[in-house]
């Protein structure tokens, strides 16, 4: 941490204490005795005389500003602390082998391309998750100041804002190892900032100790009274996402990357702390679920013509439609802990197919890699013998979720039928020709997007980005379990629950661990793209070395006549180091300012 950091901690204070002395004068009549605003200080925000906490609350709220927001955020130019803008950014996942951003010149690429450092990298988190946890140690000093009348509240604030720090060391934890630890402290702007990081181990345990000592006092996931968690806290830390939370670190901390000896116990503990949300669900002490209703109809069998069978093509369209539901539903649950924001068009203006008239960026290119990992419908990948994929006709009887994630020629979108054959409005330059302004790959992202809008102009509505979901817990089970004790029923039975809700065939039978484990990577793959979670996942499971070495793919689609033909082509190569960039580099700025900063092996 560094002496600037603070200071931009401190001016975003002094921004917040502004806002809410700004909203307290238009609330009432001016009078000569209202001072200004800049000399209204924390005192109005910790009320000693405000037994319903109003400004404090709103202090608190702040913070969940500072939750990862997910979406097109790499490289966006201005990001404000209460909304998501509409700058054009790259989703993380275009640094993986999953993506590519549309622009080979994008930041987004420096992480497939070996060109990040210590004074560049375009997911620089360093100071934002300092930033957030400064805020949370302010609250923790100044909010018993404030004379709550409701029993238990200030307990479940503080719980809330804990479980908060809790998630914004694990961001800082999964990019960099261990980092500092500095408790409650608040530094004053001008304080020499001297601290030694510390280990992953102790940062890690610092982590499953606040979430701990939190969960008794956070609201539980149930709708309802007595304590329980009604509608209007959806997205609030609750006891269910501090669960989530301590899943993926264990998850994190028992994997490759951090259990190089493959201890057995830390699977064991990984699979313990996902099986007790899931215990807990089956108690109906939380309501979370797979969401199983096509409660928006993204798609219809008039739409989807030609998609799949005609015996099959209702049970298909529902599929698809249940797995687009997820991310368009307002509030739903399936999703444990979700970054909340208002109706916006941002994925849509970042994301659309460039042909349209209401003129999207397209910023997001799936891989041939990714779009090879989805299955035909009979449950087998498409190279395997008896799966009936044809290459003429690629994207016939394939995962719903395969519709549902990206979007390919042929597909639906809006009004008409997406054209991503060299000069179709969507891919007007042709493959190879331009760097930028189209497709690289021959293929765009369709997750996330609504296609409930106009065919000129972006419709604000609800995107949520899921940080955590039930998907996920169920995922985490299957794959510490298989770890620690091999493919049980209880492997089998996650893993086929998911498939089970867009309408894929059970794993087979008699799988070895390995294959369990093949299988397993594999589902996290389709289910989870852009979520922010392949990233991750080729780093903790150390494979990026094998899938971000040699090129990336993509589609070359020419039409002659009404035939469409299909060849996969090279799109761009990558590079990763793997005696160093498993972890991100310390920031420049951070070694010359903390003396007893250390950086990471290799950089």
């Amino acid at each position: 941490m560094m002496k600037h950091i603070e200071l931009y901690k401190q001016v975003s204070f002094a921004i917040l204490v502004m806002v809410i002395a700004l909203a307290v004068v238009s609330c009432k009549k001016l009078a000569d005795d209202t001072p200004p605003a800049e000399l209204i200080g924390d005192d109005l925000v910790f009320d000693t005389k405000d037994s319903l906490g109003v400004n404090a609350e709103k202090f608190l709220n702040n913070i969940y500003a500072d939750l990862p927001r997910g979406f097109n955020r790499i490289g966006v130019s201005s990001q404000t602390l209460f909304s998501i803008t509409a700058s054009v950014g790259n989703i993380l996942d275009a640094g993986s082998d999953d993506a590519v951003p549309n622009g080979n010149t994008d930041l987004i690429q420096y992480f497939s391309t070996g060109g990040i450092s210590s004074s560049v990298n375009p997911d620089n988190t360093w100071s934002a998750n300092y930033a957030a946890i400064r805020k949370v140690n302010i609250f923790l000093s100044k909010i018993d100041r404030v004379p709550l009348f409701t029993k238990g509240l200030k307990d479940r604030w503080k719980a809330e804002a804990r479980s908060l720090r809790a998630m914004f060391y694990f961001e800082l934890l999964k990019r960099w190892g261990g980092v500092p630890l500095i408790g409650n402290k608040v530094f004053d702007a001008a304080e020499q900032i001297n601290v030694p990081r510390n280990s992953y181990g102790e940062v890690q345990n610092y982590i499953l100790s606040e979430l701990d000592s939190a969960m008794p006092f956070l609201l539980t996931a149930n709708a309802g009274a007595n304590g329980t968690f009604a509608a209007n806290y959806y997205g609030r830390f609750g006891r269910g996402a501090a669960m989530a939370l301590k899943s993926r670190l264990l998850l994190y901390a028992a994997s490759p990357l951090n259990n190089p000896g493959n201890d057995i116990t830390k699977w064991a503990l990984a699979a313990a702390a996902s099986k007790a949300i899931m215990d807990s669900v089956s108690a109906a002490k939380f309501t979370y679920a797979l969401h199983n209703a096509a409660t928006t109809s993204h798609y219809s069998t008039t739409t989807l013509a030609g998609i799949t069978t005609a015996a099959n093509l209702s049970a298909y369209v529902t599929s698809v439609n249940k797995f687009l539901s997820i991310f368009s539903t307002a509030s739903n649950n399936e999703i444990i802990l979700p970054y909340m924001a208002t109706t916006n068009n941002s994925v849509e203006t970042n994301n659309d197919p460039v042909g349209y008239t209401r003129a999207g960026a397209g910023k997001t290119n799936p891989t041939q890699e990714l779009v090879d990992e989805y299955e035909m419908t009979n449950g087998k990948m498409i190279l395997e013998s008896g799966s009936g994929y044809v290459a003429a006709n690629p994207y016939y009887n394939r995962d719903p979720r395969f519709p549902s994630t990206v979007t390919y020629n042929g597909l639906y979108w809006l009004n008409r039928p997406v054209q991503t054959y060299d000069g179709g409005l969507d891919r007007p330059f042709g493959f190879g020709v331009r760097n930028s302004g189209e497709t690289r790959t021959g293929y765009y992202m369709r997750k996330f997007m609504t296609s409930n809008s106009s065919t000129t102009d972006f419709t604000a509505t609800n995107h949520v980005f899921p940080i955590f979901r039930y998907a996920e817990i169920l995922l985490n089970y299957a794959e510490a379990q298989n770890e620690a004790v091999g493919p049980d029923n209880s492997v089998y039975a996650a893993v086929n629950a998911i498939r089970a809700r867009v309408g894929m065939p059970n794993l087979p039978s008699g799988l070895n661990q390995a294959d369990m484990r093949t299988r397993i990577r594999h589902e996290r793959r389709v289910e989870m793209a852009f979520e922010e979670q392949r990233f991750w996942d080729i780093r903790r499971w150390k494979i990026a070395q094998n899938v971000l070495n040699g090129t990336l793919h993509g589609i070359q689609a020419k039409l002659t006549g009404t035939t469409v033909n299909y060849q996969v082509v090279e799109v761009t190569p990558v590079k990763f180091d793997a005696g160093k960039m498993y972890w991100y580099p310390v920031p420049f700025n951070e070694l010359v300012s903390n003396p007893s900063m250390t950086q990471n092996p290799n950089w």
